[in-house]
């Protein structure tokens, strides 16, 4: 583990929300508030309330600048991405063992709209990262034609796609084939 469990579950919040994104996704991702309301039940939000249209387009803004810290350019861009991030909201950390977790740490006030929650422990969760010295670690996949992101939280730093069903095991297939062809020209040429 690079990182504590809840800034590693903070991290797959904010893949999981930029890749919900049309340019990611192929469609939107989070369409209204129903889909909103499932991501944040996917994710196990706590102290969720009402959900509305105002939640959804300060989610969906949250996305954005989220995505932006994935394409900074070097530490220094990443640090203001973040800190604009987290500046913006009533940070208030406190520790909390809700819904059967064990004590971990919450960075939005108690009772705060939802956007404050997500851009309190998630941007602290960026934060880590950078601190940490780790910003290489926030990537996007490799695959052609892919936009989706990743958080490569593997020991090697080896992790190149967002899925390894999906984009992984196709970019797999199509070097096999490149090779299978290369040899087969090579067989042919040598006759």
């Amino acid at each position: 583990m690079i990182f504590t469990h809840d800034t590693e579950h903070a991290l797959a919040i904010v893949v999981d929300l930029i890749n919900t994104a049309p340019e990611a996704a192929g469609t939107e991702g989070l369409g209204g508030t129903d889909a909103l309301r499932a991501f944040l039940d996917r994710h196990r939000f706590s102290d969720v309330r009402e959900v509305t249209g105002r939640d959804l387009a300060e989610f969906r803004e949250l996305r954005g600048r989220f995505r932006a810290v994935f394409g900074a350019a070097g530490t220094a861009a990443a640090v203001r991405l973040v800190n604009e991030i987290i500046g913006a909201v009533r940070a208030t950390p406190r520790l909390t063992d809700h819904d059967g977790y064990d004590w971990h740490v919450h960075f939005h006030a108690p009772g705060a709209p939802m956007s404050e929650h997500l851009a309190a422990d998630c941007g602290m969760a960026l934060a880590y990262v950078v601190a940490a010295g780790e910003l290489d670690r926030l990537r996007t996949c490799e695959a052609p034609g892919c936009s989706r992101v990743l958080v490569d939280l593997s020991r090697n730093r080896c992790r190149r796609y967002c899925d390894s069903r999906t984009c992984g095991n196709r970019m797999h297939v199509a070097a096999y084939r490149a090779r299978r062809r290369e040899a087969e020209a090579g067989a042919e040429a040598a006759r």
